[in-house]
């Protein structure tokens, strides 16, 4: 039996996973840099931002002085690069790049090969977004029927917090080996993997996973790679 076959349900990472980071918001990024600050990289800022949001969630779960949420978190990473390239993070400039994460779009390929592994598995949104702004990507940006939205927030820490993938499997009634993780975040295939879930790393960016014992049973470069590999 091959480690992906007692996969019941596939949860899914939203965020560079399913949806396009950096092609939604580069744009943006762009337009107010040629604006406001011509001498500073549209990429070397989201590479920034995207870095030092991550560390923002890291130390918002290792302080546990209270969940501030996916957003907050990106606020936060934007103010310090702002300061970083020597910019002032005034409330304008924050409030337009902010504004450009609730228009994110999925990867092209996502939601035909959604279409095609509905058909054998439970689809399951496994994000640290926000409750009310995953419900606002889900519907409103990827147009995709899942069978539940689970966010971290209720576990009061963002992944690869144990908890969060626990209780997903005990939400979805499920054995924690009947889960798999699908994610182009490595950490984030670890991180389940070590609590017992199958896991599925999207390669997007090609990579190198941590070392670890805990690794993916599979590796693709996008979902229909993964759909050819599961089905």
């Amino acid at each position: 039996m091959a480690p992906t076959d007692t996969a019941q349900a596939l949860t899914f990472d939203l965020f560079g996973t399913i949806l396009d980071l950096g092609g939604s918001l580069k744009p943006a990024i762009t337009e107010l840099l040629n604006r406001e600050a011509p001498a500073t990289s549209p990429e070397t800022f989201w590479d920034q931002w995207r870095t030092r949001q991550r560390l923002e969630q890291y130390q918002d779960t290792i302080m546990m002085v209270g969940h501030a949420g996916y957003l907050e978190t990106v606020r936060r990473a934007l103010h310090y690069v702002f300061r970083l390239n020597e910019i002032s993070p005034t409330e304008n400039r924050v409030q337009e790049l902010m504004a450009a994460w609730q228009g994110l779009t999925p990867f092209p390929e996502v939601v035909p090969a959604l279409e095609r592994l509905h058909n054998q598995y439970r689809l399951v949104v496994l994000s640290n977004g926000d409750p009310h702004y995953l419900d606002h990507l889900v519907q409103n940006r990827v147009h995709f029927p899942f069978d539940d939205v689970i966010s971290a927030t209720g576990n009061g820490a963002f992944k690869p917090h144990p908890g969060v993938y626990r209780r997903a499997a005990h939400l979805l009634t499920l054995e924690v080996q009947e889960c798999m993780m699908v994610s182009a975040n490595a950490f984030d295939c670890v991180g389940a993997r070590a609590c017992g879930f199958q896991a599925a790393y999207v390669n997007r960016y090609q990579l190198p996973v941590e070392d670890s014992p805990f690794l993916p049973a599979l590796t693709v470069t996008n979902f229909t790679e993964l759909a050819e590999a599961l089905l």
